[in-house]
This record gives structure tokens, C-alpha cells and sequence, in this order.
């Protein structure tokens, strides 16, 4: 019973990690304050429970868990947390303590999740199932984000026209300014991002530990690479200034196709990602 009640910890650090991950994200870019409150206070959590289970494995063996590569790599992600909070509230070192946390939640899924985790572990079935379900719902998570931002892309282009031959009426009174399809359309693709970046990470690490071989040229992994890799593009030039307005909501609505192709096309070309 205690075996699994570590087993279902460690999974919720994971979560948690990503969760601050994606906050961590969003004050980056806006420097927005509850963001910055709400991702410390889960990567506060997360550090809590890694020092306990840090401390109670140095007293069950004895030793300083640095021996194996196994445990190694749970002290490294220990200190990468650590490292990223001291960072953030005696520097505030945004741009390193994003990195720092991208790598160190890296580390923590790779240790939670490892081979030698799933065979020491009594449910360790379980463990690689539940990370599989986790992949699938992060990754259906930042589609039902990036799902929202083509909606506010959408609904820009039609404000933008209704202005433009101004055929405004009381019936639109209530929608959103152009403005604000803008920032939502932003905040949709941000948040979008940090879920199809958290999702990969844990997809891969899926498929390392659940297929004999996998490619990571199959079409399915390839296409939502390019998928962040455009999300990123546009956000960033949109941060940059070049890339505003009717441009940005095309944009939007160009990438949206882009993911249907991916979700649809790109699974029926996978060896291993199958929609029945």
C-alpha cells in the first residue's frame, strides 16, 4: 500500500511540475503576478514532497542517493528545483528559471517513469498506463486551447470585416472588442504551447519505456513537433511586433488546419498512434 501511495505521489509531482510549468510560461511573457504566485506555489509543493521523499530514502538506505544513475538523476532534478526557486525570489532570473524548470521537469518525468521505477514498482502496469493517459490528456488539452484560438481568430476577421463595411449592429454589441479577440487568441496559443510541450515529453518518454523500437520519424511525432514549432513562431514573432491583427488571425486559422491534418492524417500514418 505505501509502495503505491509513493507511486501516485511521484505522479502528482509530475502534474504539478507541468501544471507551474505552463504558469511559469505565462508570466515569462506577460510578467502576470498571479501566474508567477500560482507556479511557485505548486513548484513549492513539488519541492516539499522531493525533499521528504529525498529525506526518507537517505534514512531507508543509509546513504546519499547519488550511486546509481536511478537515483542520480532524482538528486539532479532536486537541485534543478531548487536551484530555480532561490533563483526566482533572491534574482529573479526569469528567462533562466523557465529553462531551469523546463529541464528539471524533464529529469523529474524521466526518473518517475524510468525502467527501473515500472520494474520496482508493484504497480508498475499501472505506472506506465497512467502515463500514457496523462500524455493523451495534456496533448488533448492543448488542442481544445489551440481549438479556442482559431474560435477568437475567427470571430477577429469577422469583427474586423463588420467594422471595415461598417455594418455594425446591437446584435455584436456584446461580443468582444478586436482587441481583446487579439489577447485571447494569444493567450489560448500560450497556453496551448506549454500543454503540446508537456505532452511530447511525456509521450516520448512513453514510448521509450512501452515499445520495443519506436522512430522518432514517425509521422505522428514529427507532425506535432512542427505544430509547437509553428505555435512558437507565431507567438513569438506576435511578441516581436511583426505579426498583428488580420495577419495574426490568419495565422491562427492556417495552424488550426495544420492540427486537424496532424491529429487525423498524422495518427492513420503512425506506427504506433491509432484512432479506431
Amino acid at each position: 500500500m505505501a509502495d503505491i501511495t509513493m507511486a501516485r505521489l511521484h505522479e502528482a509531482m509530475v502534474i504539478l511540475y507541468a501544471v507551474s510549468l505552463v504558469f511559469y510560461f505565462i508570466d515569462y511573457l506577460y510578467k502576470e503576478k498571479k501566474a508567477i504566485r500560482i507556479a511557485m506555489s505548486l513548484l513549492g509543493i513539488v519541492w516539499v514532497l522531493q525533499t521528504i521523499f529525498l529525506v526518507l530514502y537517505i534514512f531507508e538506505t543509509q546513504r546519499f542517493p547519488v550511486l546509481t544513475l536511478f537515483e542520480g538523476i532524482y538528486f539532479y532534478a532536486w537541485l534543478l528545483v531548487t536551484l530555480s526557486i532561490v533563483l526566482r525570489i533572491f534574482y529573479r532570473f526569469d528567462f533562466v528559471v523557465f529553462f531551469i524548470n523546463v529541464i528539471g521537469f524533464i529529469f523529474m518525468t524521466i526518473h518517475t517513469f524510468s525502467p527501473v521505477q515500472i520494474e520496482q514498482s508493484p504497480v508498475g502496469d499501472a505506472l506506465v498506463s497512467e502515463l500514457l493517459f496523462i500524455h493523451v490528456s495534456f496533448a488533448i488539452l492543448s488542442y481544445v486551447a489551440f481549438s479556442l484560438s482559431f474560435v477568437f481568430a475567427a470571430l477577429h476577421m469577422v469583427l474586423y470585416r463588420m467594422l471595415k463595411k461598417k455594418k455594425w449592429t446591437k446584435q455584436w454589441a456584446n461580443l468582444p472588442s478586436l482587441g481583446q479577440t487579439q489577447q485571447f487568441m494569444t493567450i489560448s496559443i500560450l497556453v496551448g504551447i506549454s500543454l503540446l510541450f508537456v505532452s511530447l515529453v511525456l509521450g516520448l518518454q512513453w514510448a521509450v519505456i512501452s515499445l520495443p523500437e519506436f522512430s522518432l520519424l514517425d509521422m505522428k511525432i514529427i507532425g506535432s513537433f512542427v505544430l509547437l514549432v509553428l505555435y512558437s513562431l507565431v507567438l513569438w514573432r506576435h511578441r516581436k511586433g511583426s505579426l498583428n491583427g488580420m495577419n495574426y488571425a490568419l495565422a491562427h486559422t492556417y495552424l488550426f488546419l495544420v492540427l486537424l491534418i496532424n491529429f487525423f492524417l498524422g495518427s492513420r500514418l503512425s506506427d504506433f498512434h491509432f484512432w479506431y
